[in-house]
């Protein structure tokens, strides 16, 4: 699967653009701050339903606008479709082939990707919320029943808190009675979601280790552990025993919300004992292994997104990604980079043919 023509309008630092794009290695060419990165971000937000780097719908509008769209043209085998964003505030809509979608969690899976990015090492400066996230995105993408358990114990969450903030304004003793069914929502939701993620970490582990491996020429060893309270025998009970606490404090403190997924090198915390060379290895290794994990189990190959990702790696890291790309392990691959020349030298370096598109001016 690759993406041939991407169109922008009034996104970002764009107001007009339209690119052709080709299987293989592309290119995005230009100096600093010109949008190369913004144009990555369109392609991410038509995968993924969302931006890569902005927390609203409206830090994508272009400055002076009111809207925004994205369109994309996706060739997978014989079929091609054309996906369509578009957003005037409060509301977005996404179509594929003019027919718009009821649910954005129907996209998810259909147009996979996968970005390596320099904030990704936020999955290890950050608090427990990204890294939920991070792997909360990768398994919704071939696994509905997993989105749909997440969906709905995420709107039980908010409306249990709610309530409870609801209780705390009338200064009202709240009844167990009234959050009960959001009680029994959680827990059962809860119990899904546990096993799921216990098995996607058993699924995973074999990819991202081996890719770790390769990185570090098998200097260290690097795993992942998950962490839940919900994987105890009785987490119902210390479920319910947190209910003063949760009243006092007007959010519920336990429950699936509250996972982890620890960071580990040689049975070592990464973030507290990794070198800054360890940890950017670590981060690749793990996006490397997303991709190999969602290309087996959703039998696309995804486009691979690196942005400024040779001023950001040291040069035997870009060399050993390079080696995969020479070895073609990856399908489309979109790579932004300040300076042509290096990058037109990495490829003939390696034999590899590649298309480059030069941004010399804002859209």
């Amino acid at each position: 699967m690759f993406i041939e023509r991407l169109y922008i309008k009034d996104f970002k630092s764009y107001s007009e653009q339209t690119v052709e794009l080709k299987e293989g290695v592309n290119c995005i060419v230009g100096p600093n701050g010109i949008g190369k990165t913004n144009m990555l971000d369109a392609i991410y937000l038509l995968s993924m339903t969302k931006s890569a780097f902005s927390y609203t719908e409206q830090q994508n509008v272009r400055h002076g606008e009111k809207t925004f769209a994205i369109s994309g043209k996706f060739i997978h085998r014989d079929q091609v479709d054309t996906v369509i964003c578009q957003f005037q505030k409060p509301k977005k809509k996404f179509s594929v082939n003019g027919k718009d979608y009821k649910k954005f969690s129907d996209h998810f899976g259909k147009y996979p990707c996968v970005l390596i990015a320099p904030n990704d090492t936020d999955l290890l400066r950050e608090g427990s919320e990204i890294r939920r996230k991070y792997f909360d995105s990768v398994i919704s993408q071939y696994d509905k029943v997993y989105l749909k358990a997440l969906i709905d114990y995420q709107r039980a969450l908010l409306q249990r808190n709610e309530l409870l903030k609801l209780f705390a304004e009338k200064r009202q003793m709240p009844n167990r009675d009234w959050v009960a069914p959001y009680d029994h929502a959680l827990l059962q939701n809860g119990k899904l979601i546990n096993q799921k993620r216990q098995e996607f970490v058993t699924k995973f582990l074999p990819f991202f280790e081996e890719s770790y491996s390769f990185l570090s020429e098998g200097r260290e060893q690097a795993s992942i552990r998950y962490k839940s309270e919900f994987s105890k025998d009785n987490f119902e009970e210390i479920y319910q025993e947190a209910w003063e606490k949760d009243v006092v404090l007007q959010r519920t403190t336990k429950g699936i919300h509250k996972d982890d997924f620890e960071f580990q090198l040689s049975d070592l915390s990464l973030k507290k004992y990794g070198s800054q060379g360890q940890q950017k290895s670590f981060i690749i290794a793990l996006k490397l292994a997303q991709h190999s994990l969602l290309k087996g189990t959703l039998s696309k190959v995804p486009i691979l997104l690196l942005d400024d990702i040779f001023d950001k790696l040291d040069d035997n890291r870009i060399k050993k990604l390079l080696e995969l790309i020479k070895e073609k392990k990856f399908g489309q691959i979109i790579l932004t980079d300040a300076r042509p020349e290096r990058s037109k030298s990495l490829m003939e370096e390696i034999n590899t043919a590649s298309h480059f598109i030069e941004i010399e001016h804002f859209g």
